[in-house]
């Protein structure tokens, strides 16, 4: 029998990854609580945002879809702190990066929500 907690984050997962495939902010605006951080120090300056500074980011670049490129998606972990607290760790490719994805969720207002999107990304080769 599956866990309902681990369906209901793999659920928020996949839509995270197709508003990332399709740079879908109404899709990104369901899984994101409003005061959640992105962050990621692979490059310097480390950048660290809230959403309202992500989202036009996201709005203004063309989509991997739109490009005929598909997302390279996959859960490697999804681990419980608690009945409200979950850390999930992801691959994802945007070509031509490589991005791991350290994604820490909530359950509030009757659903799970990414809190905080800590990355690190490589570059192909």
């Amino acid at each position: 029998m599956s866990d309902p907690r681990f369906d209901a984050v793999a659920a928020v997962l996949q839509e995270y990854f197709d508003g990332l495939c399709h740079s879908d902010t109404q899709r990104l605006r369901r899984v994101f609580h409003p005061q959640a951080v992105y962050a990621c120090a692979t490059a310097e300056p480390a950048v660290i945002l809230r959403m309202e500074e992500y989202f036009p980011i996201v709005d203004q670049r063309p989509s991997p879809a739109s490009r005929g490129e598909t997302v390279q998606e996959r859960i490697l972990s999804i681990e419980f702190a608690g009945p409200v607290t979950a850390l999930a760790r992801v691959e994802c490719a945007i070509l031509p990066k490589h991005f791991t994805d350290l994604l820490t969720l909530i359950h509030v207002d009757g659903r799970w929500q990414i809190i905080a999107k800590v990355f690190h990304y490589e570059l192909d080769r």
